[in-house]
């Protein structure tokens, strides 16, 4: 692996350049442009101030692999497919690591970020602590540029510096000698940073001039590693963009089928999709590259995309309409629905007609049936669905039993789920089955909330041992988070003007008695006080598990 520095301008024109040793590009696997105008701009101050920046990672590679070009004119509506490559044998430097940063430096010195360019505020640099801003970069308007702003991209690119910063301060009209000389050192220090010091370092990965030293699957477990720092990249997704050379619509597909599963809703990824592929085509649903390698499989996916994915949109449909379930954040776990896709997608007839579809949903999913590497576990039960040519639920949960799964839906799951973990948003989808899960506007969801706010509980303290004051806090956060003292509040009765910090004695004070069935509050009015927490958790506990005593018992299904 080789070290190689650059400077910044030179490689910016590297980028989308086949004339510059095949030029930097970007493999399609990696991930949308993410960064804000904000943290673009900190990014170049960083560079002025001359803080290091992080060595990127980079793959010479002829493989015949889909890549995309760098966005050069950034709008938030931008669509990846757009800037799709023709797959080619020619040689190329694929950015594996530090994409968000040099789409930046693209955006910032070549183009633009929703139609406005980045300037240079050129009397800025004041000493400044660390994490304030020192020298000022901002995207605007061209129309609303004055003095002292100037754009960036004409101090990087001039070829004759000094030149440039007479002419940039002939256009100011009133200018002490100290604001003069500030302004050069400004564009003399900004054109040496950017233009000709070399102050960027990656790493090349050599699959052109040493083949033998790289191979594909060293690559994917280099990119995993680097990446697995920031937005983790599985290695499905490498494959996807390593395999799918010769379907011209993978992208597109995969975009278009994702946005109908997850709507505003779940969370479907890549990653699930491909598992599901391979697990519905009998390959297991492990990712191993000659899998994606051998050309029928990729064939009977390109092939059959459109049964592939009326299967998984069926399930979806299924999930958010028969079990309650309408949010990702109540889907600890994707994974326990891959057999049910796999027994939709090879008996479409049966499942119209199959029971306890729902059943086995839940109980794998209240369980965490699925949860960790259930690979195998995968594969037992789409085996035992062949064998059976249906899904019966019993036996597909003494599959799972026997593989030392846990199926046992005890007071415990219900009772231990704890605010803001998944496991009580799932509970509370199931109890709050008349909530609106799909509002039009994202911040109407409905949101967890304590029954005895926290700001309350903090407050009650009880005698430490040691010292004979009454100095420690009485209720862990445990106790304050447990899922009796949660109920599920609508956007407006929890923002302003709502419950907040409101005691349950007056809360509830004027709540009929179906405001309170609803959420399971004891109508014990003496139960509201503070004085009375633990007898109301203990109270709320009892409603609790009656409500889901149909779900909790400790054996299932065959052993």
């Amino acid at each position: 692996m080789k070290n190689k520095t650059e400077s910044i301008r030179k490689i910016v024109n590297y980028l989308n350049n086949p004339e510059k040793e095949g030029g930097f590009w970007l493999p399609n696997i990696q991930r949308p442009f993410v960064w804000s105008e904000d943290q673009i701009q900190r990014l170049f101050d960083s560079v002025l101030r001359e803080y290091p920046i992080s060595t990127f990672l980079v793959w010479k590679t002829k493989s015949e692999i889909k890549t995309r070009r760098f966005i050069e004119k950034y709008r938030s509506n931008t669509k990846l497919s757009d800037y799709n490559e023709i797959p080619n044998e020619e040689q190329k430097l694929l950015v594996l690591d530090g994409q968000q940063r040099l789409q930046s430096f693209f955006i910032g010195l070549q183009g633009s970020y929703e139609k406005k360019e980045l300037y240079f505020n050129v009397l800025s640099g004041k000493q400044a602590p660390p994490d304030d801003i020192r020298y000022e970069f901002k995207f605007i308007d061209k129309k609303n540029v004055t003095l002292p702003w100037v754009r960036f991209k004409d101090v990087v690119f001039s070829n004759k510096p000094r030149q440039m910063a007479k002419d940039i301060l002939s256009k100011f009209d009133d200018i002490t000698d100290e604001q003069s000389e500030i302004i050069e050192d400004n564009l003399m220090n900004a054109h040496t940073i950017f233009a000709t010091s070399e102050v960027i370092t990656y790493q090349e990965i050599d699959s052109v001039d040493n083949p033998e030293n790289y191979n594909d699957d060293d690559v994917v477990e280099i990119f995993i590693r680097a990446n697995s720092g920031g937005t983790r990249l599985g290695k499905s997704d490498l494959l996807f963009s390593l395999l799918t050379s010769s379907w011209d619509d993978a992208d597109e597909n995969m975009e278009d089928l994702l946005e109908n599963l997850n709507g505003s809703e779940f969370n479907f990824s890549r990653d699930f999709i491909l598992k599901t592929c391979l697990s519905l085509l009998n390959k297991g649903a492990s990712y191993k590259v000659e899998k994606f390698r051998d050309g029928k499989t990729k064939e009977q996916i390109i092939n059959d995309w459109t049964n592939i994915s009326n299967s998984i949109l069926d399930v979806r449909d299924f999930i958010a309409t028969q079990t309650y379930i309408r949010t990702d954040k109540a889907m600890p776990s994707y994974l326990g629905l891959i057999p049910v896709i796999y027994f939709r997608y090879h008996y479409p007839d049966k499942w119209k007609k199959a029971k306890g579809l729902d059943t086995y949903f839940l109980r794998t999913l209240i369980a965490g049936s699925f949860s960790g590497t259930p690979d195998n576990l995968i594969d037992k039960c789409t085996k035992k669905i062949t064998e059976l040519s249906d899904f019966d639920t019993d036996i597909i949960f003494g599959v799972i039993k026997a593989d030392g799964r846990n199926l046992d839906i005890t007071k415990n799951t219900i009772l231990g789920a704890t605010y803001g973990s998944k496991q009580i948003h799932m509970i509370f989808n199931l109890l709050y089955k008349d909530f609106n899960y799909r509002p039009a506007y994202k911040n109407n969801l409905p949101q967890v909330d304590h029954i005895f706010p926290q700001a309350h509980l903090k407050k009650v303290k009880e005698v430490n041992p040691t010292t004979g004051k009454r100095n420690i806090r009485k209720y862990k956060v445990e106790f304050r988070d447990q899922i009796a003292n949660c109920m599920l509040l609508s956007a407006g009765e929890n923002g302003a003007g709502g419950k907040s910090d409101t005691l349950p004695e007056v809360w509830f004070a004027d709540k009929d008695d179906s405001y309170l069935d609803m959420h399971l509050i004891p109508k014990d009015k003496d139960l509201w006080k503070m004085e009375r927490f633990e007898d109301f958790i203990e109270a709320r506990k009892v409603l609790i598990e009656e409500k889901f005593g149909y779900m909790i018992q400790e054996e299932v299904g065959n052993d």
